[in-house]
């Protein structure tokens, strides 16, 4: 079935239960993984640079990015990295006052970047340089009716409760979407009346594939919507193939589809926070059992799970993407 990069970070030896995610993780991590072989190389282990970071303690960690032929780009929070593959030679790097939050980074088809900057609830255009091109708040406001200009949101720890949280950026037909967690759609930032309805939970991802886009949910769902019409074609229930015993799946981000049938999903951990209303998901009769995270490889056609990887036991604790090597 072929390698693949998996994205995300390494968890540090907790001081309290309930500490959060801005302070969770000690060092940011692209494994190389090889299912076939049973193995695993660490391709990145990186931290930010104090500069860059609210405090000492802040978390270090990979978020969701974007691999092409040559070239491997991701986030942290504050950071936006440029790899070039398979050396992992770092190439480029931008850091902007105005980052907070990071989750995803894509090249756009004219040779620049965008960035979901949930902190701030907001898209960001930018050249490879660092130079900010475009600014968009996903809920259709001014980005900076809510924020200064004059803050620099790299030292803010934390910026929440957001009222988007937007968190995966694409382009389709040369126009510009974002999905948002909150809203449970996608939106088009390019041509607001464009929109697409998720509907069933709070999405992450919103990969293109094949003619169609494919959206996971926090609650182990996939949702397959065509590039063509912007409708839900289809909604797979992964706690339905793989309910192993009525435990939690866990916190379902990062997906990479193989083929027409075959795809590999991420699943984080489930761990309580006090925000708790992001976890209303997790529905009564689940047994109060955390699964590691992981990645699972599905057959959606025969509605099975053909393998599973614990990725703890490679030092990784939270995936964020999922990436063909």
């Amino acid at each position: 079935m072929g390698p693949v990069y998996v994205l995300g970070a390494k968890q540090r030896e907790l001081l309290f239960k309930n500490e959060e995610e801005q302070r969770l993780y000690e060092s940011a991590l692209i494994l190389r993984l090889d299912p076939d072989r049973g193995s695993a190389d660490v391709c990145v282990e990186y931290q930010s640079p104090p500069l860059v970071r609210a405090s000492d303690l802040s978390s270090s960690i990979f978020k969701c990015g974007t691999l092409t032929e040559n070239n491997f780009y991701t986030c942290t929070s504050t950071e936006v990295l440029i790899f070039e593959v398979p050396e992992f030679k770092r190439i480029g790097y931008v850091s902007l006052p105005c980052f907070n939050d990071l989750h995803h980074v894509t090249p756009t088809q004219d040779g620049n970047l965008l960035v979901a900057n949930t902190g701030l609830d907001t898209v960001v255009k930018l050249a490879q340089q660092g130079k900010v091109l475009a600014e968009w708040n996903v809920l259709n406001e001014d980005p900076w009716s809510r924020f200064s200009r004059e803050v620099d949101y790299r030292r803010v720890e934390s910026t929440k409760p957001h009222r988007s949280h937007p968190n995966f950026v694409f382009e389709l037909d040369d126009e510009v979407w974002v999905t948002r967690f909150f809203q449970r759609d996608a939106v088009c930032l390019t041509n607001p009346e464009k929109r697409i309805d998720i509907g069933v939970e709070k999405p992450h991802d919103g990969v293109a594939f094949g003619g169609r886009l494919y959206f996971t949910t926090v609650d182990g769902r996939i949702v397959i919507v065509s590039c063509d019409t912007l409708a839900v074609e289809q909604i797979v229930e992964l706690n339905q193939i793989d309910n192993s015993g009525n435990a939690l799946l866990g916190w379902c981000r990062g997906l990479l589809p193989i083929d027409d049938r075959r795809i590999w999903v991420g699943f984080t951990r489930v761990r309580k926070t006090k925000f708790t209303e992001n976890l209303l998901w997790i529905k009564h009769g689940f047994q109060d059992v955390e699964r590691p995270t992981h990645i699972a490889l599905y057959d959606l056609v025969e509605k099975k799970c053909l393998t599973e990887i614990d990725l703890e036991a490679y030092g990784l604790n939270v995936v964020f993407g999922i990436y063909p090597t």
